[in-house]
């Protein structure tokens, strides 16, 4: 869905919180008819606590607000949190709540992140609603203008539309009001820059997964990606070494010490021998955790929820903002320089003689990853 190039964007490149966190708080204060904001993680606290203040306050003011949240994600959402959102007059839903009855059902979550304001402004991107995006972790969003923001609407509108009362009936669907709800056209003669909305449904629809190996099949300079949770399909390795090799400068900006769950950065550490004999230069982020999730192939650029791993790929549902455009592709690559800068490069000699406990763990939790991917 939503997969066709469209022309007459803009898209402006918000590196670090203190960037797009002021920026999307500016759209949500100024937006005058809705507000429909999608998100995987959401947990009370002092971000929290600003959202839900700006959310209700745009409630008050007529604004239709409509918040789809994970069921998982938004475990950390306390009770009277959830309250005051309603009697706000948000209108709050949650995505696949957790049910014994369905078992292996529980597995899909909702990842995406969106916030759309009056149709007229959409931010992606991989940020959440919790206290560790406002210092602590490294993040990365777009802000989006022009005919590619009413797909992200219809994305919306089909996660919104699939959510279902606690008695199991559908609710009131928002497809039917979409007409209506976009906004006229907003193309610019500056908004001239080709992008499309890219999503995946877990294993029954990859189609992020088939664009990235297709960008990377076809790349001639560079490749370079960031993601926090590298655990990569074999096709995937497969595909980074193959352009190494033919002399693309493939390079992994990817999580450090600083993780917020180091057993999956052990299980992808297990990759690295081969990937850096092919020629791919790995560099893990030092600062902070880095969360982002961005990727630059020659002048083509995706940025949003995906991180590339088995799990994104098999079972959630994730979206990306593809961009085809020299100028936007090279302030991506300025901005992967400043981290590749605050980074440590693995070094294959020393990585070659590292100690034996690091080898466990590398074995034990990329064993433990294995069994978790074939579970369907």
């Amino acid at each position: 869905m939503g997969a066709t190039w469209k022309t007459g964007n803009r898209f402006d490149l918000l590196p670090e919180g203190k960037r797009f966190w002021p920026a999307m708080h500016e759209a949500i204060d100024q937006s005058r008819r809705f507000l429909w904001i999608e998100l995987y993680l959401m947990e009370s606290g002092e971000l929290a606590e600003r959202f839900i203040t700006a959310l209700t306050g745009a409630a008050a003011r007529g604004v239709e607000v409509k918040l789809m949240l994970d069921g998982v994600g938004s475990m950390g959402l306390t009770q009277s949190d959830r309250q005051r959102l309603v009697a706000g007059g948000v209108e709050l839903r949650f995505f696949n709540p957790l049910a014994v009855s369905r078992l292996g059902g529980n597995l899909m979550r909702d990842h995406r992140k969106l916030v759309i304001a009056d149709g007229e402004v959409a931010f992606t991107g991989g940020f959440g609603i919790v206290d560790e995006f406002i210092e602590a972790w490294y993040e990365v969003a777009v802000r989006i203008h022009g005919p590619v923001v009413t797909d992200w609407m219809r994305l919306f509108v089909q996660v919104w539309d699939s959510s279902l009362t606690r008695g199991g009936r559908p609710r009131e669907r928002l497809a039917p009001r979409l007409r209506t709800a976009l906004p006229e056209s907003s193309v610019t003669r500056e908004a001239t820059v080709r992008g499309r909305v890219i999503s995946g449904r877990g294993h029954r629809y990859q189609a992020i997964r088939h664009s990235l190996h297709g960008r990377i099949g076809s790349a001639d300079k560079r490749l370079w990606l960031c993601t926090p949770y590298f655990v990569p399909t074999l096709s995937l390795r497969r595909q980074l070494a193959r352009a190494a090799r033919r002399g693309v400068d493939v390079r992994l900006l990817l999580a450090g010490g600083r993780h917020d769950h180091p057993g999956v950065r052990y299980a992808g550490q297990r990759f690295y021998t081969r990937l850096l004999r092919a020629g791919v230069a790995i560099y893990e982020f030092q600062p902070s955790f880095i969360h982002a999730k961005f990727s630059v192939a020659d002048d083509w650029v995706s940025l949003g929820s995906c991180n590339f791993d088995h799990w994104s790929l098999q079972w959630n549902l994730e979206a990306n903002q593809e961009i085809d455009d020299p100028a936007f592709a090279d302030e991506v690559a300025a901005l992967f320089e400043r981290n590749f800068a605050t980074s440590e490069r693995i070094d294959a000699h020393a990585w070659a003689q590292r100690p034996w406990h690091q080898r466990l763990r590398e074995w034990v939790f990329g064993t433990l990853n294995a069994w978790a991917t074939r579970l369907k």
